[in-house]
């Protein structure tokens, strides 16, 4: 047990308010504030800006996004322990 993750979806769990980084299959990356998930990793992002090389190309805003398009998400750096 690693930060109190022993299951995938702890780690989903303990980002709960938190910024995270998502990339999609259609090769896109979105960040946000996570919200909401379930079983089926389905997300729900506040405040979701599409990504390109680091910049924000546009802002959408309360996001859900489909598990199955969902390759990895990630925690934002910025909350990682350096």
């Amino acid at each position: 047990m690693v930060n109190g993750i022993e299951r995938p979806l702890d780690l989903l769990n303990n980002s709960k308010g938190k910024e995270i980084l998502v990339h999609l299959k259609n090769d896109k990356q979105l960040s946000g504030t996570l919200l909401a998930f379930d079983i089926h990793v389905n997300i729900v992002l506040d405040n979701a800006k599409e990504m390109s090389d680091g910049e924000v190309k546009r802002s959408l805003g309360l996001t859900f996004l489909r598990g199955d398009t969902i390759i990895f998400i990630s925690p934002s750096s910025a909350d990682k322990k350096e």
